[in-house]
């Protein structure tokens, strides 16, 4: 059920992402050829004006063909005929559907929730390096930690999680005032109560209301966002590699068993639509990167475009910024299956 789950989750966003090009193409009034799902032979094929619409036999992918768009054409509704500003509203519509989506994603799995996991104390163990005088107290709200923003408890672990033990300002809420707590030690340890090595503390869970919701809704995106960066960081720096890069399949195997880990129903449909909202919000930033053949390296290609034809008032051929893209996508389509054959071994290894 996670796989049929992961293919229809996978499948809807492709579909949301896609219908955000052929929507803004359509308000642009720029022809689109075709709009498909899926790769492949069409299974499914029905022309409508001048669009066609289809559904095709292999579930990876889909397309929103519209005229012009890798070369130059005469036709007076072709993409590369549009205004500039049309076009990128074009290219940038499909992340930014993506986007809103894993926003009420996140907002729909907040509302189902009976609590949340606030950052509010409820116990400091009273031998934690965090106890000392003029350090955490039970009641405090942590607000910041080391000059980050924790207004929601996933704020507080990802920092804690890179954390080295150390000496780290602190600010909370106590008794109604905003207090800075300046070099608190932050050491791990073992308390012996069986939850293994941490700091001492133990944060409460309060009620879901509809303000509750309304007020972790952003908190909860942005935390999202800060993963996707601090991941490209970690990748870009080396502390990460293809090793650490999952696929569809690695993505449904971690989905998979996250689901499992939980008991009731509700719970398991509420875990798969969180990583639903992870899945879009990380599709919407890394389809952004200005990488050729993603939708931020065509953004990047028509902003130099532009800029070059406004320069030497000639106009550019778009036969050559498509070869660029071509390349792109081959060494885009070699990566994904260096990623899905790594993954497939992982399993199997297992």
């Amino acid at each position: 059920m996670t796989i049929v789950f992961a293919i229809l989750l996978f499948s809807f966003l492709i579909f949301i992402h896609e219908l955000g090009h052929f929507v803004a193409a359509k308000l642009s009034k720029v022809r689109v050829n075709e709009f498909s799902m899926f790769m492949g032979p069409a299974i499914f094929k029905k022309q409508v004006g001048d669009t066609l619409y289809a559904i095709r036999c292999i579930p990876i992918g889909g397309y929103c063909a519209m005229e012009g768009e890798n070369e130059d054409t005469d036709d007076p509704h072709s993409f590369q005929k549009a205004d500039w500003w049309k076009r990128l509203i074009i290219l940038v519509a499909g992340s930014f559907m993506n986007f809103v989506t894993g926003v009420v994603l996140i907002a729909i799995v907040l509302s189902c929730s009976k609590g949340y996991t606030d950052t509010k104390l409820v116990n400091v163990e009273p031998n934690s390096s965090v106890a000392v005088v003029g350090g955490l107290q039970t009641g405090d709200r942590i607000l910041s930690l080391n000059g980050t923003k924790t207004d929601i408890y996933a704020d507080f672990a990802l920092e804690t999680h890179f954390l080295k033990d150390g000496n780290y300002d602190v600010t909370v809420e106590r008794n109604g005032q905003k207090l800075k707590l300046e070099d608190v030690p932050f050491v791990r340890k073992d308390f012996g109560d069986g939850e293994g090595v941490r700091f001492g503390l133990t944060f409460g869970r309060e009620k879901t209301t509809f303000h509750s919701v309304l007020r972790q809704i952003w908190p909860e995106t942005r935390y999202q966002i800060k993963s996707v960066i601090l991941s490209l960081k970690m990748l870009f720096t080396g502390q990460a590699g293809v090793k650490d890069m999952a696929g569809p399949v690695g993505i449904v195997q971690m989905m998979s068993e996250t689901v499992e880990s939980v008991d009731t129903v509700r719970a398991q449909i509420l875990t798969s639509l969180s990583f639903g909202s992870m899945i879009a919000i990380n599709l919407a930033m890394m389809n952004m990167l200005p990488i050729p053949a993603l939708d931020g390296g065509r953004v990047l290609g028509l902003l130099l475009t532009c800029a070059i034809e406004k320069i030497t008032r000639k106009k550019l051929d778009a036969k050559y910024e498509g070869y660029i893209h071509g390349i792109g996508m081959v060494l885009l389509l070699a990566l994904m299956a260096v990623i899905l054959f790594k993954d497939i071994f992982v399993i199997f290894k297992r």
